[in-house]
């Protein structure tokens, strides 16, 4: 009978260990390959399963995370049906970036036994020691826009960084005929992702010899400081034509659309979430290349619950693809904007 007792609690050891800590064939590098298939089921609430996804995003004051929150909570109500459980997003995102707070979340969701857990890493140094304890106690980890490749993280969806900086800069070369002196908006110097996309544009740089990168600006992600970067750099450096942003942080406020034209300045960004379209309908930005930030939240919830609730295998990396979005692509993409639930000014809605 103590053999019987013994052999059963080692079973039930092994099932635990289970729940959600397979991590299935990733390659050396996390790059390539297929997530494995095991995973939390959610906890029983008596009138269904209910499956908690702990969002943690880099910035609550960023637009484009906001979209991402809007597009995970409409996957939980409309995908949740479809797997026979109630879905809830739990949104523990820091107001200002700060990877050490966003390691803290993930403790607080591994002692609040969340189901699944997804993250956009504002630091990968500082996440990935609490994505791998996460793991461990059996919680799945998924991230979206910024990777911590070099974590047990399942999976990873979001675009092809140095991919996405070259094609600003190629974008850019197009509009400035070849020619001008370019600074680079960066953002936050510690998150993978952006850091890539820098890379990206200045590897592009290289084949057009009559463009000089000019400097590479770092600042905190929000509208207001990524503004005064811009102005402070322009009046350090009067003779940038260009700017390579590898994300649309000061697009989001309209001081620049007095700015830029003054300086005869233009622009390719990453991003097109609403307020950033008055920039290419003025001409400023005549072409930006849009994340579907909306659907960092969908799809990455419909790829945990195929792999967690479904136990399907999943990729290991999914692919965003950009949008370019231009004056004669304004008004569809606006109205594709406000199918997302966004609100999108009238006037580009008309548009053609």
């Amino acid at each position: 009978m103590k053999r019987v007792s013994i052999l059963l609690a080692l079973a039930a050891l092994f099932v635990a260990g289970c729940n959600g800590g397979d991590q299935g064939a990733k390659t050396d590098n996390g790059t390539t390959g297929t997530a494995g298939t095991t995973g939390t089921t959610g906890s029983d609430t008596g009138g269904g399963k209910t499956f908690k996804i702990t969002m943690i995003a880099k910035s609550s004051t960023n637009p484009v995370f906001l979209s991402a929150r809007t597009g995970a909570e409409d996957a939980a109500k409309k995908l949740g049906p479809d797997y026979k459980t109630n879905v809830q997003i739990d949104w523990q995102t820091p107001d200002k970036e700060d990877g050490q707070v966003q390691a803290q979340n993930i403790q607080a969701a591994i002692s609040q036994h969340s189901d699944a857990i997804l993250i956009s890493c504002s630091d990968a140094a500082k996440v990935t020691g609490a994505i791998n304890d996460a793991v461990a106690a059996g919680i799945p980890v998924m991230t979206f826009d910024s990777d911590a490749p070099d974590s047990k993280r399942f999976a990873y969806y979001g675009v092809d960084d140095e991919e996405t900086g070259k094609l600003v800069m190629d974008t850019l070369a197009k509009q400035i005929g070849g020619k001008g002196n370019v600074a680079i908006l960066a953002g936050n110097q510690n998150a993978p992702n952006l850091q890539k996309r820098v890379k990206g544009v200045e590897d592009a740089a290289k084949a057009y010899p009559g463009i000089k990168i000019v400097d590479v600006v770092h600042h905190v992600e929000t509208p207001e400081d990524a503004s005064s970067a811009v102005v402070a750099e322009m009046n350090a450096h009067p003779d940038i034509t260009a700017w390579a942003m590898v994300g649309g942080w000061p697009l989001f406020a309209t001081s620049l659309l007095t700015e830029m034209p003054s300086r005869h300045v233009k622009v390719v960004s990453v991003d097109a979430l609403p307020k950033e379209l008055a920039y290419v309908d003025a001409g400023i930005a005549p072409e930006l290349l849009a994340q579907p930030t909306y659907k960092w939240g969908y799809e990455s919830v419909r790829i945990i619950l195929d792999k967690c609730v479904a136990k399907k295998d999943v990729p290991v990396i999914n692919k965003m693809d950009l949008v370019p979005v231009t004056k004669e692509t304004l008004g569809s993409w606006a109205r594709q904007l406000k199918e997302w639930g966004m609100d999108v000014d009238q006037k580009y809605l008309d548009m053609k």
